[in-house]
């Protein structure tokens, strides 16, 4: 998962501003950008920048010599291999559509100043529901299996029967249906051979997905 990435990749902590175990993406350039996508970090890499930030070869501040090395503050000791990452990609997005299907069931659209008792109440709703219709039993912490089956057009077309706007629930169900588009690509080994035409339409499907989400879901973006 990230923590383990970070720690054999001598990352910075999760709460670093160097936000990605894939790329060097701050906090604000990630918020700022929901479009573009490139894996530019390496063990390789980071064993330089850990070299750079040991030595300090240009004798910066520590604040320049940390914008240098972007975020790599110990030697990293073993490989990690993005797939890794992409399981916790998983679970982060599985996270944050949980997150959604309750703020979807509320109406926080047009109900933004809902008490933390009302949001409670969303996602026993929610819960009890994801329990009968789906076998999803609710958890403490978000995992992989429940990743797995939550991220399903089966899971949102329940999770619509409690969204009473049809727009609301077209919207959620193209949303899944664009996520599910986009994951062959970053979990898999080469999609250019294992998943071609869906490689070459992710620009498209990454742009609709930032679309939707700064628009019908400004509420939370």
């Amino acid at each position: 998962d990230e923590k383990l990435v970070r720690e054999v990749e001598g990352l910075e902590a999760s709460g670093s501003v160097y936000i990605c175990t894939l790329c060097d993406a701050t906090r604000l350039e990630a918020s700022q950008n929901l479009v573009f996508h490139s894996i530019t970090r390496s063990h390789s890499e980071n064993l330089e920048r850990y070299e750079t930030w040991r030595a300090n070869p240009y004798n910066e501040s520590a604040d320049e010599l940390r914008d240098r090395v972007k975020g790599v503050s110990a030697k990293p000791f073993i490989e990690t291999l993005p797939s890794i990452d992409a399981l916790h990609c998983d679970i982060g997005n599985a996270a944050e559509f949980y997150r959604i299907f309750q703020l979807e069931i509320g109406e926080v659209y047009r109900n933004p100043n809902a008490t933390k008792e009302e949001r409670k109440k969303w996602q026993t709703i929610l819960d009890k529901h994801l329990r009968k219709k789906m076998n999803l039993k609710p958890i403490m912490r978000m995992n992989g299996n429940f990743a797995r089956k939550l991220m399903t057009m089966e899971t949102v077309e329940a999770v619509c029967e409690l969204v009473q706007c049809e727009e609301r629930r077209g919207a959620l169900k193209e949303l899944m249906d664009l996520y599910l588009k986009m994951k062959p690509v970053w979990r898999s080994s080469c999609p250019a051979k294992e998943c071609p035409d869906l490689l070459c339409q992710y620009s498209y499907h990454s742009q609709r997905f930032a679309e939707l989400l700064s628009t019908k879901f400004k509420y939370r973006y």
